[in-house]
């Protein structure tokens, strides 16, 4: 619209202008004087009445005044003279202006908007409403702005007229913009409309866009490919050539359905997006590598790739031309074409492969370096090297590196390989070969460099040097647990003995009790050993892990105490797992107790569950775990965390961080122990300074339509007939008290002298006939010699000569029907294996009262 004259901005209507008149102030000037000639013919006395009464009211009136300056209802001239200089501004701007009172009265409209709607006094003025008429388009964008201005809202629209109104300079059509809002009066509502001719501003947008489609259409149909990525890896544009060579849908470019993982070979797609930037740095990198397409095949492209770092390091957005070095690419030229197929043959190699200046530093590398190592495969032309390789290596292989490279350099081809760690976010391992290239200060490198990658042998043989020494260990801790059992055995018998033929009152019966207690207490961490070494008893039964977590909560609030947030997790409906739930507890309290004295002050201990499918098991990765359904239960501490050197020693039996007499160092093992022998699997990750976090896999168990035998008896439940009825009878109450004597012929075996006579003595006392024999071929004799058949044989499993399973396999040729219990610290599991199927026993876990001996005695006999 074009600008307003003076003589424009005149015609501006305003029904709020109240000007002052001249002849209104000379009338009230000649009734006052009036009213003094009046006064002048009345007496003294009854003018001064009215004097005073006059001079009342002129007081009155000057009071009234005061006020009404103080609060604004009078203004100076001052005030007039800056709303006259706002008012000019307003009607001289080149947008039409209306203001319309409620009802749709209008109270001022300033020139531009006269012009437009072709009006010159408020008789013919026309609103909004009226002028824009056309199109149902335009007739909806009008009646939202009234209704907005009914509604005290502001709103904003663009319509285009076609014709515009008479007012508009002559064309075909005009584009407006036109909005409303309410002015902030205090006593009446008005809304301002404003009418801005923005026909000018969309054919300059309309002539932006048609060059931006050219410009896009000139990009599409290039030569050459291109493609921006952002730092996430996602491809947000992708022209049409580069497309089709890779046989992608344009519709998926840019809506994060294309990523570079996708056109990239393997674990390419993180280098490429970070590169070796310095902040603030603009980089641009050239590299030759092998694109993926759609279908699988390969594209042998040179791509120069550019992207800028920030002041804080991290890589933004970047560019990347792609150009087809594939036949009928470039070019088919046979020496081109000899160059594509050593580029293919080096970019494809799985062996790391890179070329070094004689200091060291990178001249080319192929994809597999850039894999190994995480930096650019990047091609020079020797102006331009990259950084040393010895940045990319753990410091303390550098200087095996250096000297290998120094040799390399000066023309030795005797280098042997070199085993190095790769200095990247994870612990990886390679070994390299270093050799002349021949060509000492040339473009292409003084050294060659081929790695290969070691990790995966070197994890492997860790794990399995680890499995060797925990089997070894855990052999060691086996035979050590059960010799401490026949001691204990003893200790815990003979104790037994003194107390039942001493008095509470009795002074020694407190020793007494004490050396039983300090027994038990040693029992215990024979058991711990036991578990470490996977030969403990356990009782394996069905369970809900959410349930179980759920009733040991109070008792792992009070052992972390109150510096320590507890934040369970559980997850939906989980699988069923099969395992010793008194085990398990132990498990769970065993790591919170590790937690909570790593975060000594204060942290977060989080337990968390949840169903893992085997797909995502498999995705895991982890040596060891079967690729099926598990269940998951997460402990993770913000405590101070693992060293590397530290994680590879915590399920060692013994080894503790902790201070002395703080700590038995069987924690862990004892975890590690049950886990496994649960058929569970377990993981551990730990960063310094961050936490801890302790994964445990237990099979989901998937019940059998089939009636199975129960599980094995508990530690200290008496026995039944078998391990048939051995779960029901743990799961029963404690009986009462009851008669404990009995009669009957017991074969007691046992090689262990101490343990065989306190155990033949408590029977002995209870109206038993004791037969002992020191082995399985003492036994035998005996049962060979005797004519009257024993009722009972008690018999340990580990021996000299014999051991228990085979003296059962031999007492069952002649004694068929014979009861037998054994007795052992090792599992139930540990020598069922060696007994036919269906063999019936019961078993006695060692250490045992002399209680719970003849309890099971007499069970056994009973039944």
């Amino acid at each position: 619209m074009p600008e307003l004259s003076p003589s424009a901005a005149e015609a501006a209507l305003d029904r709020s202008e109240r000007p002052g008149r001249v002849s209104l102030l000379l009338l009230l000037a000649g009734l006052l004087v009036g009213a003094a000639v009046g006064l002048s013919f009345v007496a003294n006395e009854q003018a001064q009445p009215i004097i005073l009464g006059l001079l009342a009211l002129l007081a009155m009136a000057g009071v009234f005044c005061l006020f009404a300056f103080a609060i604004g209802a009078i203004q100076l001239t001052g005030q007039g003279t800056r709303n006259d200089v706002t008012k000019a501004v307003v009607d001289a701007a080149p947008d039409g202006m209306i203001a319309m009172e409620e009802g749709g009265r209008p109270i001022y409209a300033n020139a531009a908007y006269l012009k437009l709607a072709g009006s010159d006094t408020f008789t013919n003025l026309r609103p909004v409403e009226r002028v824009f008429v056309g199109s149902p388009e335009v007739s909806e964008a009008v009646y939202r702005l009234a209704q907005a201005a009914r509604e005290g809202r502001s709103l904003s629209e663009e319509i285009r007229m076609a014709p515009p109104p008479g007012g508009a300079a002559e064309r075909d059509f005009a584009w407006f913009r036109i909005g409303v809002r309410p002015l902030p009066l205090p006593r009446r509502p008005v809304a301002l409309w404003s009418v801005a001719d923005i026909t000018h501003e969309r054919e300059r947008q309309e002539n932006v866009f048609q060059e931006l489609q050219h410009a896009i259409d000139y990009l599409d149909h290039a030569p050459a490919g291109f493609m921006a990525v952002d730092p996430k890896g996602s491809v947000v544009y992708m022209n049409a050539t580069l497309a089709a060579w890779l046989g992608h849908d344009l519709a998926q470019v840019g809506s994060g359905g294309l990523r570079l993982s996708e056109i990239l070979p393997d674990d390419l797609g993180p280098v490429l997006i970070g590169g070796n930037g310095q902040p603030g740095e603009v980089r641009t990198d050239r590299f030759d590598l092998d694109l993926r397409r759609r279908n699988g095949h390969p594209l042998s492209a040179r791509l120069y790739h550019r992207v800028a770092y920030g002041q804080d390091g991290r890589p933004g957005d970047s560019r990347t031309l792609v150009l087809n070095r594939s036949a009928g690419g470039e070019s088919d030229d046979p020496q081109q074409a000899a160059e594509l197929r050593f580029d293919r043959f080096f970019n494809t190699s799985p062996v790391a492969v890179a070329t070094l200046a004689e200091d060291g530093r990178l001249v080319r590398a192929n994809a597999s370096f850039a894999r190994l190592f995480g930096t650019l495969p990047r091609t020079g032309d020797g102006s331009e090297v990259g950084p040393p390789v010895r940045d990319f290596i753990v410091e303390r292989d550098r200087h095996i590196v250096d000297a290998a490279a120094r040799a390399a350099a000066e023309g030795r081809g005797d280098v042997p390989p070199v085993e190095i760690g790769v200095s990247a976010p994870v612990n990886r391992s390679a070994r390299i070969w270093l050799s002349p290239a021949g060509t000492a200060g040339g473009a292409e490198g003084a050294v060659i460099l081929y790695a290969l990658d070691t990790t995966a042998q070197h994890q492997l043989q860790q794990q399995v040097n680890q499995a060797q020494k925990m089997e070894m260990v855990g052999q060691l801790a086996g035979g050590i647990a059960h010799d401490f059992n026949n001691v204990l055995q003893a200790i815990i018998g003979y104790s037994d003995l003194l107390l039942a033929s001493h008095r509470p009152t009795d002074p020694a019966f407190q020793d007494i009790m004490q050396i039983k207690q300090n027994a038990n207490r040693a029992a215990s961490l024979v058991r711990q050993l036991l578990a470490f070494s996977r030969r403990q008893t356990l009782r394996p039964e069905v369970i809900h892990l959410g349930e179980a977590l759920s009733d040991l909560t109070l008792l792992l609030k009070r052992l972390l105490g109150e510096r320590v947030e507890l934040d369970l997790k559980h997850g939906r409906d989980l699988w069923p797992v099969k395992a010793d739930v008194n085990q398990f507890e132990q498990v769970i309290v065993n790591l919170a107790v590790n937690a909570r004295d790593a975060m000594p002050e204060g942290g977060r201990l989080l337990i968390r569950t949840a169903n893992m499918t085997a797909e995502a098991v498999g995705a895991l990765r982890l040596n060891g775990l079967p690729g099926a359904d598990h269940v998951l239960i997460e402990v993770s501490d913000t405590g101070t965390g693992m060293t590397p050197e530290v994680m590879e020693k915590i399920f060692e039996p013994f080894f503790t961080t902790k201070e002395v007499n703080k700590g038995t160092g069987l924690g862990l093992s004892t975890v590690f122990g049950i886990v496994k022998q649960s058929g569970g699997y377990i993981d551990v990750r730990s960063t310094v300074g961050q936490g801890t976090v302790f994964a445990i896999y237990l099979p989901r168990h998937v019940p059998v339509p089939e009636v199975e035998a129960p599980d094995a008896p508990a530690e200290i439940a008496p026995p039944a007939k078998g391990a048939a009825a051995a779960a029901p009878a743990a799961e029963a109450p404690k009986p009462p008290a009851r008669d404990l004597t009995g009669v009957g012929t017991i074969l007691l075996v046992e090689d262990e002298d101490p343990v065989r006579a306190v155990n033949g003595r408590a029977l002995t006392a209870r109206g038993y006939t004791v037969l002992e024999a020191a082995s399985g071929l003492e036994a035998l004799q005996i049962m060979q010699e005797r004519d009257v058949p024993v009722d009972l044989v008690v018999s340990d499993v580990v021996m000299p000569e014999m051991d228990g399973p085979t003296l059962l396999r031999e007492l069952r040729k002649a004694h068929p029907g014979l009861k037998v219990i054994f007795v052992s610290g090792y599992a139930e599991d540990a020598f069922r294996k060696n007994l036919p199927d269906g063999e019936e026993f019961n078993f006695l876990p060692k250490p045992f009262s002399l209680k719970q001996l003849v309890e099971t005695v007499k069970t056994t006999m009973a039944g």
